[in-house]
């Protein structure tokens, strides 16, 4: 039987060309970077050509990407330690109600630790207004969170004009770009970004490493204490195939981006339009146009999301109903309930996310195995019984 893979918001393969690249490190050039002899050296010199990847990849500085364990670590670094360094200054910090959880549980900690958060709403498609950020800065606020591009439903921000209003009035600007990053252009000068996440594994790379992109002049304690690794701000001896694969895959996404961008546009529009063509009671969530090239989610009514993964992984086609990171959880999206769905539509959501192996090929056949398993969940569905019975 083969196998589909459209969960590509969750994590990635690693590219041929990543793991032919790291090869040699894990075998060959072993030695930690902090030793002087030449295997050592050569790590070393792994990591800052990495780190010259990703700063370019952003028209940032190499002096200001730090290496991490991924996407989650950069989160809670990028918000604990400007709370951590400017807690004299102010406690208050504005956020979104539809951030990943690694922001969202962040926070919610530093609100045991006296600090206040302000989770500011979205609309319909998943769009924070930049006049609400503006509205809720106060004379305390010292730190603005808000993702670049949402996990779930792929809604890409404002970006550019949040940064502005956190520039014009002194406040430093985080956005996570974890899901964004490769997939569309991010220049951080441009777009007044202080701080700004990035994962390995969701363009390419290994698993457990990321970064986090810290601007010059930026306030913020370290993370992990212990060695003068990263500059004396994350500590830990590196992981050196792992860097040097971020640096890899970010090199080559960033060099695909424009036509990778088009032609998985090009995919996802078609299987939404064959969607909601094909299957009634569905809705597209998220941003019809300002969204993610690869993100397709939809919600079916009376059915519920988790049955349709089981179904379709019998058919071998591997799709997801939100996030990885809450995927064991009963309740529904945080997301979907933001954007203004009921609890038992948001619970028959679908995310389809694709990548760069996926094909119109794989697409079609989506469009044509989804409906037989909708109508088949739905003839066991009491609640469609319901109403179709008050309908016919």
């Amino acid at each position: 039987m083969r196998n589909i893979y459209f969960d590509n918001a969750a994590t990635t393969p690693v590219r041929k060309e990543v793991l032919e690249y790291i090869l040699p490190y894990f075998s060959e050039y072993y030695g930690n970077a902090s030793s002087v002899y030449n295997i050592a050296r050569i790590g070393k010199k792994a990591i800052e050509d990495a780190r010259k990847k990703v700063a370019d990849a952003f028209n940032a500085d190499v002096s200001e990407i730090y290496f991490t364990a991924g996407g989650s670590e950069a989160d809670n670094w990028a918000i604990k330690g400007v709370a951590e360094a400017l807690s004299v200054k102010g406690r208050h910090i504005i956020t979104t109600n539809i951030e990943h959880h690694a922001v969202l549980h962040t926070c919610e900690y530093l609100e045991k630790k006296g600090f206040e958060v302000t989770y500011l709403p979205v609309d319909e498609y998943g769009l924070v207004s930049p006049e609400d950020v503006e509205k809720a800065i106060r004379e305390d606020t010292i730190l603005i969170s808000i993702m670049f591009a949402n996990n779930e439903i792929g809604t890409i921000m404002p970006v550019k004009e949040i940064g502005e209003i956190a520039r014009k009035r002194g406040i430093y600007f985080h956005t996570d770009a974890v899901q964004a990053a490769g997939h569309v252009k991010i220049d951080v000068k441009e777009m007044n970004i202080d701080l700004m996440s990035i994962s390995g594994h969701k363009l390419g790379a290994p698993k457990g490493v990321g970064a986090l992109f810290v601007k010059k002049g930026v306030k913020i304690e370290a993370f992990i204490h212990g060695g003068a690794q990263e500059r004396r701000k994350r500590a830990g001896t590196e992981n050196i195939p792992g860097i040097a694969g971020l640096g890899k895959a970010i090199e080559l996404a960033v060099a695909e981006m424009d036509e990778e961008a088009e032609r998985l546009t090009g995919l996802r529009d078609k299987l939404i339009k064959g969607i909601l063509e094909s299957i009634p009671f569905s809705r597209l969530n998220g941003h019809p146009e300002k969204r993610l090239p690869g993100n397709c989610n939809v919600s079916f009514e009376f059915i519920e999301g988790e049955s349709m993964l089981l179904f379709l992984d019998m058919k071998g086609i591997y799709a997801s109903s939100g996030s990885a990171c809450t995927s064991g959880s009963l309740d529904p999206s945080h997301v979907l309930l933001a954007i203004g769905l009921p609890h038992e539509k948001a619970h028959g959501s679908l995310r389809i996310s694709l990548g760069r192996d996926n094909t119109e090929e794989e697409v079609d056949m989506l469009i044509n195995e989804l409906p037989p398993i909708v109508e088949r969940l739905r003839a066991m569905s009491p609640l469609y019984e319901e109403f179709t019975a008050k309908n016919s």
